[in-house]
């Protein structure tokens, strides 16, 4: 196995991993483990979140993989994100104090004393965003976040954030894989120096989420396999997950695959033995479907 450890960079002082380890639908039961043979196996980046509720397991998988495999704190990127609220579930939207207070928590849960990236994690918060951006940019300016950014957030969204003038997000975390590019999206951050972070590489695997819970937009049609991507794999002699997550390293996405089989997790951080080339890069772009799949209310993006 060759661990892959390309890097993008985030701002001056912060780079993230290209491939990281992602803990959505782990369970607080496996997540320590989990997070744990991640670390040891080279993944140097571990993604959670407030409403995956394993951050408690998660911050103890870090601490228990650092230890054993001779790393330090400065060598683990960390990101969790803020649930900013929900009014249509009738949640409270979080202002810039319940903001601070949320990541405190979080913090807390982790057992750390800062993370490498904090995002709201859906623009859901509506009227509150800018409040909850307020609240980033605080934490941001006492060291407990060296870095910030939004996630699920739309060219809309984010010139909203550009009238008032501040900050911009250092990073936006969407659904990106070849049947959802987002290429006006994507144009937009690169033209306003917002790093792509892309989850759910996976989702037009015939495998991908297909255990009872796990929950998507993806219909039964969706769910059979047109050979396509499985062809280009075996042509660079590769698993299709790998060509997936190659795909979206090619593009410059940090890239987040979840496995709880410690064989699939090498597999998934082995991507530095090929290269797409350019007549299937071009074949891949031809996939595009338009929205993601990953919520089964409907791609995020699209929030009012």
């Amino acid at each position: 196995m060759t661990t892959f450890q390309k890097t993008f960079r985030l701002n001056n002082d912060t780079t993230i991993p290209a491939v990281g380890f992602g803990t959505y639908l782990i369970s607080q039961e496996d997540a320590k483990n989990a997070v744990r043979a991640a670390i040891l196996n080279g993944y140097r980046h571990i993604d959670t979140a407030e409403v995956y509720e394993n951050e408690e397991a998660v911050g103890a998988g870090i601490r228990e993989g650092i230890e054993e495999a001779s790393l330090t704190r400065g060598d683990i990127f960390v990101t969790t994100k803020l649930w900013p609220g929900h009014a249509a579930w009738g949640q409270q939207l979080k202002n810039e104090e319940q903001t601070i207070a949320s990541f405190d928590a979080s913090l807390e849960r982790l057992g750390l004393d800062y993370v490498d990236l904090y995002l709201i994690h859906s623009p859901h918060g509506g009227p509150e965003r800018l409040s909850q951006w307020r609240g980033l940019r605080e934490l941001k300016r006492l060291g407990k976040a060296r870095s910030i950014g939004v996630s699920n957030f739309s060219e809309k969204h984010l010139q909203e954030i550009k009238g008032t003038g501040v900050l911009m997000p250092e990073a936006n975390q969407i659904e990106l894989h070849p049947w959802s590019q987002k290429p006006g999206l994507i144009a937009y951050m690169k033209e306003n120096g917002i790093a792509p972070i892309a989850y759910s590489s996976l989702a037009p695997l015939s495998t991908w989420r297909v255990e009872p819970g796990q929950d998507s937009a993806k219909t039964a049609e969706m769910k059979v396999s047109d050979g396509q991507l499985k062809s280009m794999a075996e042509k660079y002699g590769v698993t299709e997950a790998q060509l997936l997550l190659r795909w979206g390293v090619q593009n410059g996405y940090a890239v987040l695959p979840k496995s709880l089989n410690v064989d699939r997790m090498r597999q998934n951080i082995d991507l530095g033995g090929f290269t797409i080339d350019e007549e299937d890069l071009v074949a891949m772009r031809a996939m595009d479907r338009g929205d993601g799949l990953a919520w089964s209310i409907g791609d995020p993006t699209r929030v009012d």
